[in-house]
Order: structure tokens, then sequence, then C-alpha cells
């Protein structure tokens, strides 16, 4: 099974880090949230992975070189020249990908014990196109599920905002834990071109394939969006 990173992202949150680095390489107990993540995979045998790459990226290319990938094989995606987002930063990635099975997603700036494992015999036993770590944890925007964590849709506290892919009573809004479960068949499903979000794909899939929220509320998970994120972050990841 192969992986993605993504680790293009401009990190505005994370400044002033992010005014001279990449915020993949931001320092959580003296490992950097990219090499954290790539260890993160290999207990589960997940050792080939893509990493995206846009803000200054020369500094994550030559910290995989310099590291040896950190013990994984590690392929870049280059985003150099314009930034695409998680969608788009996907389906770049592409060829890198397609080997006829299914591959796992992470955010670089998110970290957790998720037991993968346990995800992908959950996206099996759903017969799903895409699963995703659940929690039951605060934020601002939710992602809204029925009875049986089928996605139905998406909804912005701070907004308003609300998106409905399957209209039913008495939806659960749950938080994104960003790992990710894909059938390699959503390469040839994805409706969206150039710069675009997954939550867009997902909430234009929903209605017509199986996507379902795996829920691990308990498990260690931190966001590392901002830099007071990353003493929360040392206290649970030693």
């Amino acid at each position: 099974m192969k992986a993605m990173i993504f680790a293009a992202g401009l990190g505005t949150r994370f400044k002033p880090w992010t005014d001279k680095h990449p915020k993949a390489l931001a320092m959580v107990n003296g490992k950097s949230l990219l090499q954290r993540n790539i260890e993160y995979l290999q207990p589960y045998g997940i050792t080939d992975v893509v990493v995206n790459v846009h803000h200054f990226s020369e500094q994550i290319i030559d910290a995989v070189e310099y590291n040896s990938g950190w013990g994984s094989h590690v392929q870049i995606s280059d985003e150099s020249h314009e930034v695409l987002e998680t969608g788009g930063g996907l389906l770049k990635a592409k060829n890198l990908l397609q080997d006829g099975e299914p591959f796992v997603t992470l955010n670089a700036d998110f970290l957790t014990d998720l037991n993968i494992s346990d995800l992908i015999r959950f996206h099996q036993k759903k017969k799903s196109l895409i699963s995703f770590g659940i929690t039951n944890r605060k934020t601002s925007r939710y992602f809204l599920f029925d009875e049986d964590n089928r996605l139905c849709g998406w909804r912005n506290k701070n907004t308003g905002e609300e998106r409905i892919a399957i209209a039913k009573d008495n939806l659960k809004e749950m938080a994104y834990s960003c790992v990710v479960v894909f059938e390699p068949g959503i390469f040839d499903l994805i409706p969206q071109r150039g710069k675009f979000s997954l939550v867009d794909t997902y909430l234009s899939l929903a209605a017509h394939y199986p996507i379902y929220g795996y829920e691990h509320s308990g498990d260690k998970l931190v966001d590392v969006g901002k830099p007071e994120s990353v003493a929360i972050a040392e206290k649970l990841f030693i």
C-alpha cells in the first residue's frame, strides 16, 4: 500500500516559522512533522510515500534526501509553480499512486495515533470508495453523518455555510482527522480539476458512492496548525 502526505501548504497560520520554512519541517520534540508522519506509516508496512511540495519546496526535498526518506521510499510531487490544495494535489500525484491498490493520505500538520489497520478493516467492511478518520472534538468545520456514519454533508459553524449531499434528519457533526483510505478507482471519479480541496470531492461524490467516517474518538490527535499547537503536540507525541 502506498501513501501520500500533503506538505505543500503555505502555512499562513504558522507564521513566523513559515516566513522562512515549510510547515512540514516544523519540529515536535526534535522531529519534524513530516518525519513523524512518515514514521507513523511504517509500522503498518507503508513505506512507499509520495510527498507534495510547494512552499519552500527545496527545503523539504533536501531534508528527505539528507535523511534517506527516514527509512521509507519517498517520491516528490512537485507543485512549485502552483499550490493545488489537497484535491488538486492528489490528482497531480495520480501517476505516482496508481498501482491498482487502495492508498492512504495524510496531512503533514496533523499528528495522530489512529490505528491505520483498523481504518482499513473498516473501509473493507463498508465496501467504501473513501473512508476517513473522524472524532467528536470541537472545531469550526464539521462533516455531517447519518446513524451509519455515511457522509451526508458539511457545515461551517463560523459562517453558517452548509452543504448537504444526502438530505436526512438528525445528522451528527464530526471532526475530520485527515487520515484517509481511497480505492484506486477514485481517480476516474474526481470531477474537479485544477486547484480544489478534497472536501469538494467528497461532497460531490457522497450521494452516489459510499463514503464513510471511521470514529476513533479518544485516540491522540493534534492539528499542529498554529505555533501554540506545538506545545500540545509535544505533550502527546514524545
